[in-house]
C-alpha cells in the first residue's frame, strides 16, 4: 500500500485540488447515527466509560519520570489551558523532524526525549489517557488541519488512500462513508466515517481505541492487508480524514457502538 503512494506520478500530485464529496454543510458526527442509548451514554460525564481513561491520563501528566523527575505538567503546565486547540490541527508535519506526526507519537516523542522513558505502547491504557487528556482540552474546537506545504503530499496521499479499493471484497473507504453513509450494515447505518471523537470509547472493544485501531478494524473488515502499526498510511489517512471533516468540533469523551 505504500508502494501505491509512493509511486503517484509527481504531476498528479502537484496539480490535485482539494475537492470535498462530502459538502462542509452536510457533515454528521458518527454520534448523530449512533442510537439514542449510546448517544444517553455519552453524555452523562458519569455513566460514560471514557471518563476511566480521562482519569487515568490526568493522573499520569502530574507523573514525574523516575529517569530525570519531569512530568507532562512540569513543562507545559495545566492540560486544559496550554494544550487547547491542539487536538484540532494533528496529523501535522513536525517541523524539526520532517515527519508527519499525530499526537500519540507526539505524546511518545515528549516521553523518550524529554522524560527519558520508554515509549509507551500502541493502544496501551497510558498512552490512549494521555491522548484523551489533551483531546479534551480541544472539546468542542472544530477540526482544522493543515494540508499545505510539507503537509500536501500526505494530504494526497491519503487523499488516494481513501479512493483505492482494496481487499478481497474490493471496497474503498469512499464507498462506504461518501457514497452510501446513511444506509444499513447488517443492522447499523453506516457514518460519514468522521475522525472528530477519538479516541473513542466502543462497546464492541469493551475499552478505549485510538483512530489507528478503527482505521485497522476497516482493513480487516474488508480483508485487506492490514498496515504495521506506526505506519506512515495510516497518519496519511487520518490527516484526510481531519481535512475532510473540518469545521466538526471536537467530541470527547466520545462513546460509539
Amino acid at each position: 500500500m505504500a508502494v501505491v503512494c509512493l509511486a503517484l506520478p509527481s504531476a498528479w500530485a502537484q496539480s490535485t485540488a482539494p475537492t470535498r464529496a462530502l459538502p462542509l454543510s452536510q457533515l454528521q458526527s458518527g454520534l448523530y447515527f449512533s442510537g439514542k442509548d449510546v448517544q444517553a451514554l455519552q453524555a452523562d460525564e458519569f455513566a460514560n466509560p471514557a471518563q476511566l481513561w480521562l482519569s487515568q491520563g490526568a493522573t499520569l501528566w502530574r507523573r514525574a519520570s523516575e529517569a530525570n523527575g519531569k512530568s507532562c505538567l512540569s513543562c507545559h503546565g495545566e492540560a486544559s489551558q496550554s494544550m487547547v486547540g491542539v487536538a484540532t490541527r494533528y496529523p501535522a508535519v513536525d517541523a524539526r523532524q520532517g515527519r508527519l506526526m499525530n499526537i500519540e507519537d507526539r505524546i511518545n516523542q515528549c516521553t523518550t526525549e524529554r522524560q527519558k522513558l520508554k515509549p509507551l505502547a500502541p493502544e496501551s491504557a497510558a498512552l490512549l489517557g494521555l491522548t484523551l487528556l489533551v483531546t479534551q482540552a480541544s472539546k468542542g474546537l472544530p477540526l482544522h488541519v493543515n494540508i499545505q506545504g510539507a503537509a500536501r503530499p500526505h494530504w494526497q496521499a491519503g487523499a488516494a488512500l481513501f479512493q483505492q479499493r482494496q481487499g478481497q471484497l474490493n471496497l474503498s473507504c469512499a464507498q462506504c462513508h461518501d457514497q452510501n453513509y446513511g444506509q444499513r450494515l447488517y443492522v447499523d447505518p453506516l457514518t460519514q466515517g468522521q475522525p472528530n471523537g477519538y479516541p473513542v470509547y466502543r462497546l464492541e472493544w469493551q475499552t478505549l481505541g485510538s483512530l489507528e485501531r478503527r482505521l485497522r478494524s476497516c482493513y480487516t473488515g474488508i480483508r485487506a492487508e492490514i498496515p504495521p502499526w506506526g505506519a506512515l498510511e495510516m497518519r496519511q489517512l487520518a490527516l484526510y480524514l481531519m481535512w475532510r471533516g473540518e469545521g466538526l468540533p471536537i467530541e470527547v469523551p466520545a462513546v460509539r457502538k
